[in-house]
């Protein structure tokens, strides 16, 4: 049974323009992206340890990251090529799309 401490978790920090996914205190992945206007999110790098590669961590990253994006009432541009092929693979963000 995991522990809490290898529970994933997703951080926003936007004055870094950036979303971390961790690992206890472990920065296990992140998702940058440029505030190209107020309400648009141009997500430009993904990227996953590779020490914590094939757990799913870059889906639960973006997919946070997207729902953050959507909440904040902004909409993306999918310049990473992982960002673009999970809107392509998961339709109920396709709408986020500028």
């Amino acid at each position: 049974m995991a522990s809490d401490k290898d529970t994933p978790r997703v951080e926003h920090h936007p004055e870094r323009q950036r979303f971390e996914i961790l690992i206890g205190d472990e920065v296990a992945g992140f998702a940058e992206y440029r505030q190209s206007s107020p309400t648009v999110r141009d997500f430009d790098h993904t990227v996953t340890d590779p020490k914590f590669r094939g757990r799913g961590l870059a889906a639960i990253l973006v997919g946070h990251a997207l729902d953050d994006t959507r909440a904040a009432g902004s909409t993306v541009v999918a310049s990473c090529s992982y960002v673009h092929h999970f809107i392509e693979t998961h339709e109920q963000y396709a709408d986020l799309v500028t």
